[in-house]
């Protein structure tokens, strides 16, 4: 080898490009993960994280993807260890903090009185460390802010600290402060000024497509459906005009489906979502599809019904409520 010359070295390393070049082309990555993930693609999602490399598949952002498809997927315990291995690899990561805390809180939910006392006060510990290590983090506030307001005092809760949390909220969201304030409003039986809230939340809104929806939410739980109504076509007029926001069309239909009325406009705004650009985690496709195929059921269209299902569990086959859907 020694006698070679610089230009056959450089002949060699030029062909070993050209060879190495189309692996690294087509290898996946934590953002193609990722990608799916805001697609609903859950099944395909953890097939990308299964095969990345060694160390990216050990990284904190692979855990913590990885966490975050199996929240959307409703699978809270095996989520809790991906989430404490992200939080474990990467400690001052805010967002970490957040997603732990926001599994804790869903197992909490789900679990008998001693464990949900002992989840809820780790959730509450997790929560206010993504605050503490981002002050600016609108999300964590969010979330603090509405486990103070709803958690009892026993575990942390209070609303004189979701107050608190609100007036940071000022600073950094307005509308989601307005939001958390329409909150606290509505756990002290305050339904004029929670209204008054949720307006002033519109009004400081860049995408009030959101709030109108959470409006018509309130006057759902409240039994004023007229008021609903016609909240849900001033979120849908706002939702049609801000390409940002059609994640709110997916939100106007979980109001519908929840005050089982008007299923051809609830049918109308997911499928608008599903065919628009800004499907995210918050809303999964395979989510949307289920209740898709949930209300073709109701209408006795059982083709659309099984259609629907079936892409829903194309996307999520681990998806409990399409597996259990009879059609």
């Amino acid at each position: 080898m020694r006698g070679l010359s610089s230009v056959v070295f450089a002949a060699i390393a030029l062909l070993l490009a050209a060879c190495a070049a189309p692996a690294q082309a087509g290898a996946s990555s934590v953002a193609d993960a990722n990608a799916a993930l805001q697609a609903g693609q859950a099944d395909l999602a953890i097939s990308i994280l299964r095969s990345l490399p060694s160390p990216d598949a050990d990284s904190a952002q692979a855990h913590g993807i990885r966490c975050r498809v199996l929240f959307t997927l409703e699978q809270w315990d095996p989520a809790q260890p991906e989430c404490e291995r992200a939080v474990a690899l990467d400690w001052q990561n805010s967002m970490n903090h957040l997603w732990l805390g926001r599994v804790l809180g869903e197992r909490a939910d789900n679990a008998s009185f001693v464990t949900a006392y002992n989840l809820a006060k780790r959730a509450r510990a997790e929560f206010e460390q993504a605050v503490q290590l981002d002050p600016k983090n609108a999300e964590a506030l969010a979330d603090l802010g509405e486990f103070y307001n709803s958690a009892p005092g026993v575990v942390g809760g209070g609303t004189g600290k979701a107050q608190g949390v609100a007036a940071q909220l000022d600073k950094v969201d307005p509308a989601r402060a307005h939001e958390l304030r329409a909150a606290i409003a509505q756990e002290n039986h305050d339904y004029v000024g929670a209204e008054r809230e949720f307006r002033l939340a519109i009004a400081a809104s860049q995408h009030p497509a959101f709030q109108w929806m959470r409006l018509a939410s309130f006057f759902r739980k409240n039994k004023r459906y007229e008021e609903m109504d016609s909240a849900l076509q001033s979120g849908k007029a706002a939702a049609d005009r801000d390409r940002h926001a059609g994640v709110a069309l997916f939100n106007g239909a979980s109001v519908l489906i929840k005050a089982n009325r008007n299923p051809a406009l609830a049918i109308k705004m997911l499928q608008e979502y599903l065919a628009s650009a800004s499907q995210t985690e918050e809303a999964p496709a395979f989510e949307a599809h289920t209740w898709l195929a949930r209300l073709y059921k109701q209408s006795g269209d059982a083709a659309g019904a099984a259609r629907e299902r079936t892409a829903a569990l194309g996307m999520a086959s681990g998806y409990r409520p399409a597996q259990d859907l009879k059609i």
